[in-house]
């Protein structure tokens, strides 16, 4: 009895100890099983916090930068999360971020222009009323001083009418002048006259076709930039080449100059800038800003015409070709009102300020504001033959002398009459020889206007 006791309570023993091994077995699995799971919840954690980390500091930066910059935006750092809700959600708020970053950005640049806008509208008020007054004052003096300092002081206030011409262009302005159809070697020396170093262009025409009128002054206003970014990026000593060269469906105007170049990260944001299809940040143009580039791609893709600066120059810098359309072209007729017959072509004709640089005593009327060489010389001329004393050939019955007309001699007329070659050319005149001879033209023209229409020459009194 004892024996089977003893037995009993042995094979119950060794149950309870199979049971409790059981469960020590069923209890370590569920324990490595849990924390199999604490750690790949703990993994997904520290990815999700990581991923969080790289939206911050990555992703949405470069959501913001995305609306100025084709870059390629950046994923996710676990591609474990690729599908799921989190990387969703995460998505969402990267465009959402984009958005209001873009919304941002339009109103303060919209913002920006509008106040850059109206401050160029009246700094161009104060330049044209100050144009008018350097105007009326070279008409009323005729000292060769003052009239080379006005000289100076007009070459300057046309390139800060320029300045704020362009400025106002980038910000959604018009050019705010219209002009008749010009010829284009005229639309061309009209840019030259609105730059610092005007001296240093060289323009070589090879057209005989006109601007039309509409787009006269966004093309002044176009090449004026390009001659200015080529003279500024290249040394004083050298010189910038302009050639007008026809073409199958239109007209180009190329500019060459001896520069630095530049490299193909610039080229292609010139590009960029050139082509007018983005809207332009101006906060983005720089410091200091470079309106320039910028300023023609809107002219460009408002007016129809195109300009490149990504072709080398054979002078070692950049060649600019500015593209003109049939569309934007003309001829004008030699009698059309308000036209001057173009000067025959030369092989280089060396460009001086007209409009920004020279007196004018007429109200300008032209086209595009650079006078041809070619009228200076003639007034010059004419006012030295009406300086010369005239010969008086007796007296009238009232005591007025009898004068007759100067007949210009016959080699001054072959002469006149006669191209110079290009090599025998007369070098350009100082700004004091200028002012001198503007200074006599207008002592003459005063002199007209105050002699009494009645009393001709020869003719007695009525």
């Amino acid at each position: 009895m004892t024996q089977q006791i003893s037995e009993v309570v042995l094979w119950c023993v060794a149950g309870a100890l199979l049971v409790v091994a059981v469960l020590l077995l069923r209890q370590r699995q569920i324990a490595a099983r849990l924390r199999q799971h604490n750690a790949a919840l703990e993994g997904s954690l520290r990815a999700r916090d990581e991923e969080v980390r790289h939206l911050v500091e990555v992703r949405l930066p470069a959501a913001g930068d995305s609306s100025h910059q084709s870059l390629p935006e950046p994923g996710l750092l676990d591609e474990q999360l690729t599908g799921t809700a989190y990387a969703w959600h995460l998505q969402q708020a990267t465009e959402l971020f984009a958005g209001a970053v873009e919304k941002a950005q339009t109103r303060a640049d919209q913002a920006a222009k509008a106040a850059l806008k109206a401050s160029m509208r009246a700094l161009q008020g104060l330049a044209h009323e100050q144009q008018l007054a350097i105007s009326g004052m070279q008409d009323r003096h005729d000292n060769p001083d003052v009239l080379r300092d006005l000289l100076e002081i007009d070459h300057a206030n046309s390139q800060f009418g320029r300045r704020a011409q362009a400025i106002a262009v980038l910000c959604g302005s018009w050019p705010g002048r219209q002009r008749a159809a010009s010829p284009l070697l005229d639309v061309v020396r009209g840019a030259t006259s609105r730059i610092r170093d005007y001296r240093r262009v060289r323009v070589h025409a090879q057209v005989d076709i006109a601007v039309v009128s509409r787009t006269v002054e966004p093309v002044v206003l176009a090449v004026a930039e390009l001659l200015d970014n080529a003279a500024r990026h290249s040394q004083p000593n050298t010189t910038v080449e302009v050639n007008l060269q026809p073409a199958h469906n239109g007209a180009c105007v190329v500019i060459d100059d001896a520069g630095v170049g530049m490299d193909g990260q610039e080229v292609e944001r010139a590009a960029r800038l050139l082509a007018g299809r983005q809207s332009v940040d101006v906060s983005r143009l720089g410091d200091p800003p470079q309106f320039g580039f910028a300023a023609i791609g809107v002219l460009a893709a408002r007016y129809g015409f195109s300009a490149s600066v990504d072709t080398r120059s054979p002078y070692g810098g950049v060649r600019a070709v500015l593209f003109l359309p049939s569309a934007l072209l003309t001829h004008l007729a030699d009698d059309a009102p308000g036209t001057v017959p173009a000067a025959p072509a030369r092989p280089a004709i060396p460009t001086a300020p007209a409009a920004g640089t020279t007196p004018r005593t007429t109200p300008r009327t032209h086209a595009a504001p650079a006078a041809p060489p070619e009228s200076a010389e003639a007034s010059a001329r004419a006012h030295d033959e009406q300086e010369a004393p005239p010969t008086v050939h007796g007296a009238t019955a009232g005591g007025l002398p009898k004068r007759r007309r100067r007949q210009p001699l016959q080699g001054q007329q072959a002469a006149t009459a006669a191209p110079q070659p290009a090599a025998e050319q007369a070098p350009a005149r100082s700004a004091a020889e200028t002012a001198r001879r503007m200074g006599a033209f207008a002592r003459g023209t005063r002199s007209g206007r105050a002699t009494n229409p009645n009393d001709e020459e020869g003719n007695p009194p009525a």
